[in-house]
């Protein structure tokens, strides 16, 4: 692999929002270990509040915070409230701790 180990990650929604709020880009590459790290881990490291995390689109499918996100995936953080993360159109996120 070429060059720094990262991921691209976008927020969502309302985290899109509180991404613009508070100076940060709501698409943006993030350096992470080789070995990978957790959409948990992850979203903390950006500064995005837990609280405001309903699921994880990682690699364009439905997961978890406990997701392993390895360098070179794609990651979507998504508030609560958004249509597109409802059951009905994947299943229930499971991202509360």
């Amino acid at each position: 692999m070429h060059g720094t180990p990262s991921v691209t990650v976008r927020a969502i929604a309302f985290l899109d929002a509180f991404c613009k709020e508070h100076g940060l880009p709501s698409t943006l590459s993030v350096d992470v270990p080789v070995a990978g790290i957790t959409a948990l881990d992850l979203a903390e490291s950006i500064g995005l509040p837990l609280s405001l995390i309903e699921g994880v689109f990682h690699n364009y499918s439905a997961s978890g915070l406990g997701a392993v996100v390895m360098p070179g995936d794609r990651v979507a953080f998504v508030p609560p409230g958004t249509p597109a993360s409802h059951p009905a159109f994947f299943g229930p996120f499971v991202t509360r701790r």
